[in-house]
């Protein structure tokens, strides 16, 4: 029986994932000092599927994104 710790010949190398490295978006969140209170937003969403079901992390992101004076970056502004 051949051994199966060796791929066959024809096999091309498999690519390199480049989703470790930072893009765009990732360095812009990055850069708002957010990037913590962005990703357990994130998270939460993902895991419960409903914005309404993440009041306490949206709410620690427009705090971050206060303190932070981030509201000079984007013309949408709480009433």
């Amino acid at each position: 029986m051949p051994s199966n710790d060796k791929l066959p010949q024809n096999t091309p190398p498999r690519e390199q994932n480049e989703d470790d490295e930072p893009d765009d978006w990732d360095k812009r969140i990055s850069d708002t000092g957010c990037a913590g209170e962005n990703t357990r937003l994130n998270d939460c969403f993902f895991e419960k599927k409903d914005w309404r079901k993440c009041q306490k992390e949206m709410e620690a992101f427009k705090e971050c994104w206060r303190l932070k004076g981030n509201t000079d970056r984007t013309d949408s502004r709480d009433n």
